[in-house]
């Protein structure tokens, strides 16, 4: 049974929403433009924020969901942190488009969410703090999930926890390493700079 949910957790996790959205608006592949990732940050440099929200909710619900089930049909946080990394791990590679989708942040807010809504508080505070300053979303995106790590320590103690925040914040600079390469050059556009 585990199995099977950890499965439909990844399948989740992988429903390309933005790459759905934009292609019933644009008969296109959002993959081709912008940042090239199918997420709601991309989406709202395309089509704007009517388009970007309801993206941005239906990312987090897929990252929160599993890790909800997981906690209320088999009472194992241990199981709920593999669901929620293979809901994240999904969005990042979902099997419906060739394994090329979003950057898997909004998906790690929705786990994080259920895991320590507390610390996730303090992250976004973070996040709101970094672009305030810079304008820069992926910079903020960046310190805002390596310091969710943090403040679980601070607040709940929880290795486990932890442990995982410290993969998801491996897979997202991962995901963002074109960004981290911009950032570097200086090239990396500003919130409310378009796409072309």
């Amino acid at each position: 049974m585990k199995i099977l949910f950890a499965g439909l957790s990844y399948l989740l996790g992988a429903i390309p929403s933005g790459y759905v959205l934009f292609y019933i608006s644009e008969k296109k592949d959002i993959r081709n433009f912008g940042s090239q990732a199918t997420g709601a940050t991309n989406l709202f440099r395309l089509k704007g924020w009517k388009f970007a929200v309801p993206i941005l909710l239906f990312d987090v619900l897929k990252g929160g969901l599993p890790v909800v089930l997981a906690l209320e049909f088999f009472e194992d946080l241990r199981f709920a942190l593999v669901c929620g990394f293979l809901a994240v791990v999904g969005h990042c590679f979902p099997v419906y488009i060739k394994f090329k989708g979003g950057k898997g942040l909004a998906t790690t807010l929705g786990a994080y969410a259920v895991l320590g809504f507390k610390p996730l508080l303090l992250s976004l505070g973070v996040f709101l703090l970094a672009v305030g300053i810079t304008r820069y979303v992926s910079l903020g995106s960046l310190l805002a999930v390596l310091s969710y790590p943090l403040f679980i320590l601070l607040f709940k103690g929880n290795i486990e926890i932890v442990c995982l925040s410290v993969v998801l914040f491996l897979l997202i600079v991962f995901m963002h390493r074109g960004n981290i390469a911009r950032l570097i050059k200086g090239e990396e556009r500003k919130l409310g700079e378009k796409a072309r």
